[in-house]
């Protein structure tokens, strides 16, 4: 399954009318059973419509936010944005009455999955979001990466070092946090230098 940037474009543009309409005929066997993690594609800037939308359905939501400064030129103050723009999480014993409960909420575009079928996200995952909820240090949203990736340092002494990605489990310079289901990475500052993703030669 990719998620890359084309694709993530095609999702993100449509027009309201192109949003999903309900379909009877979705199948009870489409959805894993249990209580699972999803996510949902937004439209933009509708992140926290949709979440506040989920909650008046009584739907457990989960929209994680990091704090930032605001750039308004007559003061500045802290603030709370979505780590992740364009995404909300849900978390429900799917079926097709809740799945179409929540596509009909409004801001939402889709469900993300595989060949039209929702796929949970990782509970650890989605732990490590929970911690990250409301944090105050620096978080920046990054191509997704993973070992053996080729990137190349963009701050510091050793700018312009090109090498392969590698997780340090001691004394990591960055901690990246993954969502597999988005294709998604998050390197959380921890030194004064970052990484970044280059495509091979």
């Amino acid at each position: 399954m990719e998620f890359n940037k084309k694709m993530e474009d095609r999702i993100v543009k449509p027009s309201y009318r192109e949003i999903e309409t309900p379909d009877s005929s979705i199948a009870e066997e489409t959805f894993e059973k249990g209580l699972r993690w999803y996510a949902l594609h937004t439209r933009s800037r509708f992140e926290q419509k949709v979440y506040d939308g989920l909650r008046g359905k009584s739907v457990e939501a989960f929209l994680p936010k990091i704090q930032v400064m605001s750039r308004r030129k007559d003061r500045r103050k802290k603030i709370f944005i979505p780590l992740l723009p364009g995404y909300v999480f849900v978390q429900c014993d799917m079926d097709p009455p809740a799945y179409w409960e929540i596509i009909r909420t409004i801001g939402v575009v889709r469900m993300v999955g595989f060949k039209g079928k929702p796929v949970p996200a990782n509970d650890d995952e989605i732990a490590s979001l929970m911690v990250l909820n409301g944090t105050d240090r620096t978080v920046e949203n990054r191509a997704y990466m993973k070992e053996g990736d080729r990137v190349m340092i963009m701050e510091g002494p050793l700018k312009g070092l090109v090498g392969f990605y590698v997780r340090h489990k001691e004394k990591s310079q960055k901690v990246v946090v993954s969502i597999e289901l988005l294709q998604r990475s998050m390197a959380v500052e921890v030194e004064g230098w970052a990484l970044e993703k280059i495509s091979e030669p």
